[in-house]
């Protein structure tokens, strides 16, 4: 008797869309797990101090050209762009407080983390992902050893404490090319674009932006470490989790500054009821 041929039932846009909200369950999931093997390693103990000085300075000294241009010209493109809006309106010596305020709490900690996600998330799940490739993770726990103690952790810790000390420079460049084009080139007042910054800006606006960057390092950290932990096989497979990780470091970061956004606004206005008052 001859076999009937199986028929594969027809691939609707309902079955694509489930298929493809179940594989986004399941990777969320298995970041979840490898964030808590991250956890878990951490407080087992510290690898040694000259691996973690190797991480700090790749992830720290390395970047502070990359944060510095970036905050540089974010000031001075806030500054050329802003100014037209501000003279239309006589407001000119409130565009400082306005390129300032922007900066601290928002531009700032998310691009300053943008491009550390393309500059050091992408090399982590490189590194990463090379030695998975070459069995180099395989050896490491032959040998013993926990290889997320060992390789991840470094990494992690170092985007954890250096990104938001990154923010704070980039921030500072910031504000300086801004004030610079500001005062120097559009003709402002010095001393009106620092006192309407102090009067409009304060400490808590300066919290809010570092206090996003511990949750970017984080974020950046274990996402580009899994991806390099679970690497595909030869050079494509390093090349789309180098790819990967950026892609997903960043919609990582969008998400995460939504939501601290709101949770900050929410408690900006518990914290002082009256805004007058945090002046």
């Amino acid at each position: 008797m001859a076999s009937v041929p199986l028929i594969k039932p027809r691939e609707t846009p309902i079955h694509l869309l489930g298929q493809l909200i179940v594989n986004a369950i399941v990777a969320l999931g298995d970041l979840a797990l490898f964030a808590q093997s991250v956890a878990r390693s951490m407080l087992s103990g510290l690898p040694r101090s000259s691996v973690m000085t190797q991480s700090f300075y790749e992830v720290g000294v390395c970047s502070i050209p990359v944060v510095m241009v970036t905050g540089l010209f974010i000031g001075m493109v806030l500054a050329v762009q802003g100014y037209d809006q501000f003279h239309f309106m006589r407001m000119e010596s409130k565009l400082g407080a306005a390129i300032n305020a922007s900066l601290v709490r928002e531009l700032g900690p998310t691009l300053a983390a943008v491009m550390l996600a393309g500059r050091v998330g992408s090399s982590m799940a490189a590194e990463l992902g090379t030695m998975r490739v070459t069995e180099q993770i395989d050896a490491l726990r032959a040998l013993g050893a926990n290889p997320i103690q060992y390789l991840v952790v470094p990494r992690f810790l170092a985007c954890f404490l250096l990104i938001p000390l990154l923010t704070a420079v980039a921030d500072a460049i910031g504000i300086l090319g801004g004030w610079l084009i500001g005062t120097q080139v559009m003709g402002i007042s010095s001393f009106y674009w620092w006192l309407h910054s102090r009067q409009f800006i304060a400490i808590y606006d300066v919290n809010c932006g570092l206090m996003k960057s511990f949750f970017f390092g984080a974020a950046i950290a274990v996402i580009s470490c899994h991806q390099g932990f679970h690497c595909g096989a030869g050079a494509e497979g390093v090349g789309r989790a180098s790819t990967q990780s950026f892609v997903q470091s960043f919609v990582a970061i969008l998400i995460l500054d939504f939501f601290l956004g709101m949770f900050q606004s929410s408690l900006y206005y518990v914290l002082w009821p009256d805004p007058v008052s945090l002046f």
